[in-house]
C-alpha cells in the first residue's frame, strides 16, 4: 500500500505527519512512493522529447556569489556584465575556467577558482537616447562602471545527484540540478533571445500576428532527473515580439488604418491603447544616422518640431502624431517617425482574439512535424560542441528518448435501453441512441435575440422545432406538440427598453411570439436583465411558474453572454442554453444533438453512463460511497490584479460518478491555495459557524444519495511542483476540518491527485499504434522511463487528436490513503475521461497552442464564443478538473459581467504574447476580493456550467 500523509485532527495545520525517518526529509510532506509499474494494456512503442544526458560525478563544482555595484536589475545588463568579465579575465584572474552565470547571483566554475573573494572593475559602454526634456544636460555616450564581487558560497557534490537518481537519496540535491541545468542554457543565452525557460530565435520561423506583432518560433528546455537518469525536456512553441518598425508604422498597424496618410491626431482612445502597447519598449533613433547622442533644449522652450529643426534641420514629417517620451529618470521626447523598435522583444501583454488565432495557428504541428523540429533544434545547439557543456563534463544523447509505454482499453458505454456502446479511437456515435436518463421539460423559452435579417421568426420556428425533435428523439420530453402549434400573441410591451430585434418566445401548451427589440439590451446589462426578468415574469404570470430554461439567440461572439448568464443564474434563477445565430439557420442534426446533450445535464439528466458504473461494478467506487471532487482556479492576465476564481465540482449521484454540483469563490489576486474549502467563524453570541466549499458538496452528496462518502478522490488542477507541499497541507488539513465538522470522526479516506497541463512532455508514436492524426491512441499510459524518479505520477493521453500534437495529461499522486495500485488508479482515470457528458469523444489534455482542436470541438459542443479559447479552462481535461474550470471561468462573469475577457488557468494558455508567468507566491495578496455574487438556490442543484 502506497505510503500517504496522515492525519491528527488535533494538530490542525500541522496533521500532515512529517517523516523522520529513514527516506524521507524532515522538511517535506511524505509523498507516495511509486508502487510497482502497472501491467495491463497492450504495448506500445513510443519517443519522447527528452535527450539523455550524462555527467561526471567526480567532478567537483564551485558555486560563487555575485554582486554588482550599482545594482541592476536587468538580468541582460548584468549578464553582459559577467560576460565581459570573463572576456578580460578568463585566462588570467578565473585561472582559465569558463563560468557559466544564471543572470542573478550565482556564477558556478568546473573546479576553484585561484581566489576565495575577488573584486573586479568592469567597464560597459551605454548609449543615450534623444532630446531631453526641461534643458537637461547631455550624457552622450558614456562609460558604465561595475564593481563586480565573486566570492566563494558552496561546493556542488555531484555524487549526491548520482545517489538520488541510483534511488539510493530521498531528495534531489536541487543546487546540483540548478547548476547543470544553467550549463546547458549558458549558449542559448547567448545566441538567443531567453525568455522563462524558453528561447526565441527570428531564424527559427516567424509569422505575422497583425497589429504590429510577430511570432517568434522558439524552444522551451529544462534538464530534469527521471527514472532513466538526467534527462533533456526539449519542445517547440511560439509567442509574441514586437515588429522592429518605426512609430508609424507600428501606429498603423496597430491601429489597422494608415495614419500617414489620415492627418488627424490620435483620439484619446487610440492614445491609451497605443501608451500601454508602447510602455517599456526600446526603441533606437534614426535621424542622427549612427551617431546617437543627446541634445539639451538649453533652457528654454520649444516644441519637438521646432526643436529638431534647430537643432538637427530636420522637418518633421507627420507632426499630427503624439511624441514618445522616452528615458527613465530625465524624459527624452522624440517624434515617431525618427524612432524604431529595437528587434527581439517580446510582447507580454494581453492579445487580441485575432492575434491569439494566428498564435495558436503559428504553433500547430502534426506530430511528425514537431518531432522533426525538435530534432532540428537539438542539431542546432550542437550540445556536446558547445564549450560550456565541454567545460562541465557534460554529455548529451541528440536522439530522443525511445521506450514502451502501453494502451489502456476504453470502458464500454451504455445509453438508453441498455443499449452498449465500446468507443473506437476515443469516440462513438449518439446515432440511433436515446439518452440513459432523459430529463423533463415541461416549459421552456426561445429568446432570439438577432437581428431579423439573420434569424426571422419563421426560421427561430423551424429551429425550436428541429432542436425540440431532437431532444424528443434522444430520450427528452419537453411536451414540444403543443408548442409547435404557434399563433401570434400580444407583443412583450418591451420596445420601450430595447429596439430592431426580434424575440420570440415558445411555451408548452401556451406558445407565444411576438416581434420586440434586443439591441439595447444586448449593448446594456441592466436593459438585458429587464428583459429576461420581464419575459420570465409574463410567463410565470400566464404559467404559473417559472420556465425550465431559456434558449438565447445571440448574434455573433460578445460580452452579452456572460451578462445573460450571470443575469439567469446569480438573479432570476432560472436555466439558459446560448446558441449562436449561424447555427441556427442551418440546424445540422450534429449540431443540435450536441445542445441536446448539454440541455439534459442542466435538467438533470444523465446522458451515458460506463457500463460497469451501470452495472455498480466500477472497481474502487462502486463498493462503497465514494466523492469525486475536481478543483481549481483561474488568474487575471499577467499584470492585472483582479480577484482570482476558485471552482471546486463533486459528483453527488453516487454508485454513479456521472453528475456533479459546482461551489464557485472569489479569493485574493494570484493566490494558489484553494482559500474557501472549508471556513470557520465565531458568530456574535459565540458560536462556531462552519462552512465552506467541501462541506456544502458532502452535505450535496448525502442529500442525493442518502449516504455519507467513506471515499474520497480529489483531482487538484494547476499545482506546480514546487507548489506541492505547501497546497497539499493546507487544502487535505481543509478537507479533513470540513468533514469533521459534520460529524465528530468522521474522517473518509482521501486520494489527492494534481492534475498538470502546463509540462512540456510530448509523446509520438513509434510503431502502428497511432490515430488519424498521427497521435498516440488513447489511452496510451507511461509510468516509467521519463517519469518521476521516485515518486508516483505518470502520464495520461485518453484523448484522439484531431489536429497538432496531443498533450498528455501528467498525474501526480500526492496522497493516497485508499491504497490503489497502480492499474486501479491509472484505470480509473482513463474511464473517467470517456464520462464528460458534453460529448461524444473522450477528452484529456489538449494541446493548448493548436487551435483547430478547440475551434472544431468546442463549436461541435455549442461553445459559441471563439474568443474564450484564451481561457485556459477551456483545454479539455480529466472531466471533474474540465467542470470546475468551466465553473470558475462562469464566475469570472458573475463579479465581471460580460467583459471578463478568460484569464488563465494556473495551468493554462493566457491570451497574453509570452509564455505563461511564473506564479505568485501561495501568500495572500493585499487586495481582498470583490464579494461573489450568490447562485440562487435552485441553480446550485443543476449543472448550469455546462
Amino acid at each position: 500500500m502506497a505510503r500517504s500523509p496522515t492525519y491528527d485532527p488535533a494538530a490542525g495545520m500541522g496533521g500532515l505527519s512529517i517523516s523522520e525517518g529513514e527516506g524521507v526529509s524532515s522538511k517535506a510532506a511524505r509523498f507516495p512512493v511509486r508502487p510497482s509499474p502497472g501491467t495491463i494494456g497492450r504495448r506500445a512503442n513510443l519517443f519522447a522529447n527528452h535527450f539523455f544526458a550524462r555527467f561526471k560525478p567526480e567532478l567537483e563544482l564551485h558555486h560563487y556569489d555575485v554582486s554588482l555595484t550599482p545594482e541592476v536589475t536587468s538580468r541582460g545588463v548584468r549578464r553582459a556584465v559577467i560576460r565581459e568579465l570573463v572576456i578580460q579575465y578568463q585566462h588570467t584572474e578565473l585561472g582559465r575556467k569558463l563560468p557559466v552565470y544564471d543572470g542573478n547571483k550565482s556564477l558556478y566554475t568546473a573546479g576553484p577558482l585561484p581566489f576565495q573573494n575577488k573584486t573586479f572593475d568592469i567597464q560597459l559602454p551605454e548609449e543615450d537616447e534623444g532630446p531631453r526634456a526641461g534643458g537637461a544636460p547631455a550624457r552622450g555616450r558614456e562609460e558604465r562602471r561595475f564593481k563586480v564581487v565573486i566570492k566563494i558560497a558552496a561546493r556542488v557534490d555531484l555524487f549526491r545527484l548520482d545517489e538520488y537518481l541510483a534511488g539510493r537519496l530521498p531528495e534531489a540535491p536541487q543546487e546540483a540540478l540548478q547548476a547543470l541545468d544553467i550549463v546547458l542554457r549558458e549558449q542559448a543565452t547567448i545566441r538567443d533571445v531567453p525568455v522563462a525557460r524558453s528561447f526565441f530565435h527570428s531564424e527559427l520561423g516567424t509569422r505575422q500576428l497583425g497589429g504590429g506583432l510577430v511570432a517568434w518560433r522558439g524552444y522551451y528546455q529544462s534538464l530534469r532527473p527521471t527514472q532513466s537518469g538526467l534527462s533533456l525536456n526539449l519542445d517547440t512553441l511560439s509567442t509574441a515580439f514586437y515588429e522592429p518598425v518605426d512609430l508609424v508604422e507600428f501606429t498603423s498597424r496597430m491601429l489597422n488604418r494608415n495614419v500617414r496618410q489620415v492627418r488627424a491626431p490620435l483620439n484619446d482612445a487610440d492614445r491609451v491603447r497605443l501608451k500601454k502597447t508602447l510602455v517599456g519598449v526600446k526603441v533606437e533613433v534614426t535621424h542622427r544616422g549612427d551617431e546617437r547622442r543627446n541634445f539639451p533644449i538649453e533652457g528654454r522652450q520649444t516644441s519637438v518640431v521646432d526643436y529638431f529643426r534647430q537643432q538637427y534641420n530636420y522637418e518633421i514629417k507627420f507632426d499630427w502624431l503624439p511624441a514618445v517620451t522616452v528615458g527613465q529618470q530625465k524624459s527624452s521626447y522624440l517624434p515617431f517617425e525618427v524612432c524604431v523598435i529595437v528587434p527581439g522583444q517580446r510582447y507580454s501583454k494581453k492579445l487580441s482574439d485575432k492575434q491569439v488565432t494566428e498564435l495558436l495557428r503559428a504553433t500547430c504541428q502534426r506530430p511528425h512535424e514537431r518531432m522533426g523540429e525538435i530534432q532540428k533544434i537539438v542539431d542546432r545547439n550542437n550540445y556536446n560542441n558547445d564549450p560550456y557543456v565541454k567545460e562541465f563534463g557534460l554529455h548529451v544523447n541528440p536522439k530522443m528518448a525511445n521506450f514502451d509505454g502501453r494502451i489502456l482499453n476504453p470502458p464500454k458505454l451504455v445509453f438508453g435501453r441498455n443499449a452498449e456502446v465500446m468507443p473506437v479511437m476515443g469516440t462513438w456515435n449518439m446515432a440511433g441512441k436515446q439518452l440513459v436518463t432523459g430529463s423533463q421539460c415541461p416549459t421552456w423559452v426561445l429568446i432570439n435575440f438577432s437581428p431579423a435579417r439573420w434569424v426571422d421568426p419563421g426560421t427561430a420556428n423551424r429551429f425550436a422545432t428541429a432542436l425540440a425533435n431532437t431532444c424528443n428523439q434522444l430520450g427528452i420530453d419537453e411536451h414540444v406538440a403543443s408548442l409547435l402549434r404557434t399563433r401570434l400573441a400580444f407583443p412583450l410591451h418591451l420596445a420601450d427598453a430595447i429596439s430592431r430585434a426580434d424575440v420570440t418566445q415558445q411555451m408548452a401548451r401556451q406558445p407565444a411570439t411576438g416581434t420586440v427589440a434586443a439591441d439595447r439590451a444586448l449593448r446594456d446589462p441592466d436593459q438585458l436583465a429587464s428583459t429576461l426578468r420581464g419575459v420570465c415574469d409574463d410567463l410565470r404570470s400566464r404559467n404559473g411558474k417559472m420556465p425550465d430554461l431559456l434558449v438565447c439567440i445571440l448574434p455573433d461572439i460578445g460580452p452579452f453572454y456572460g451578462d445573460i448568464k450571470k443575469v439567469c443564474e446569480t438573479e432570476i434563477g432560472v436555466l439558459s442554453q446560448c446558441v449562436l445565430s449561424k447555427h441556427v439557420g442551418k440546424c445540422q442534426a450534429q449540431y443540435l444533438s450536441n445542445v441536446a446533450l448539454k440541455i439534459n445535464l442542466k435538467l438533470g439528466g444523465r446522458n451515458f453512463l460506463m457500463a460497469d458504473e451501470y452495472a455498480k461494478k466500477l472497481p474502487m467506487v462502486s463498493d462503497k460511497p465514494t466523492i469525486v471532487f475536481g478543483a481549481g482556479l483561474t488568474h487575471a492576465h499577467p499584470g492585472e490584479e483582479s480577484a482570482s476564481m476558485s471552482a471546486v465540482v463533486g459528483s453527488v449521484d453516487w454508485p454513479y460518478v456521472n453528475r456533479y454540483q459546482c461551489r464557485v469563490s472569489s479569493q485574493p489576486a494570484r493566490l494558489e491555495i484553494l482559500q474557501d474549502l472549508y471556513t470557520c467563524k465565531r458568530t456574535a453570541g459565540g458560536q462556531m459557524q462552519h462552512g465552506g466549499v467541501i462541506r456544502e458538496l458532502l452535505i450535496a452528496f448525502y442529500q442525493a444519495t442518502g449516504q455519507k462518502p467513506a471515499r474520497v478522490i480529489f483531482f487538484r488542477d494547476g499545482v506546480s511542483e514546487g507548489q506541492f507541499q505547501h497546497v497539499l497541507m493546507y487544502e487535505l488539513d481543509a478537507i479533513r476540518r470540513a468533514c469533521a465538522s459534520l460529524e465528530a470522526g468522521y474522517q473518509p479516506t482521501v486520494t489527492w491527485i494534481v492534475v498538470q497541463k502546463r509540462h512540456h512532455l510530448r509523446l509520438f508514436p513509434g510503431d502502428q499504434n497511432k490515430d488519424r492524426s498521427g497521435n498516440t491512441v488513447p489511452g496510451t499510459v507511461v509510468d516509467t522511463t521519463v517519469c518521476h524518479v521516485r515518486e508516483w505520477d505518470y502520464y495520461l493521453c485518453s484523448h484522439a487528436g484531431i489536429q497538432g500534437t496531443s498533450r498528455p495529461t501528467h498525474y501526480h499522486v500526492l496522497a493516497d490513503e485508499n491504497g490503489f495500485s497502480t492499474d486501479q488508479l491509472q484505470n480509473i482515470t482513463n474511464s473517467l475521461c470517456y464520462t464528460y457528458q458534453r460529448c461524444t469523444r473522450s477528452v484529456s489534455i489538449g494541446q493548448r497552442r493548436d487551435p483547430a482542436p478547440f475551434g472544431r470541438i468546442l463549436d461541435s459542443l455549442c461553445f459559441i464564443f471563439r474568443r474564450r479559447i484564451c481561457c485556459l479552462f477551456l483545454s479539455p481535461s480529466i472531466p471533474p478538473v474540465y467542470y470546475a474550470g468551466l465553473g470558475a471561468f462562469r464566475a469570472k462573469f458573475y463579479l465581471e459581467g460580460g467583459e471578463s475577457s478568460g484569464g488563465e488557468s494556473s495551468s493554462g494558455i493566457s491570451a497574453t504574447g509570452g509564455a505563461p508567468s511564473a506564479r505568485t507566491s501561495t501568500g495572500r495578496s493585499s487586495r481582498a476580493p470583490a464579494p461573489m455574487p450568490p447562485l440562487k438556490e435552485n441553480i446550485k442543484k443543476t449543472m448550469f456550467f455546462c
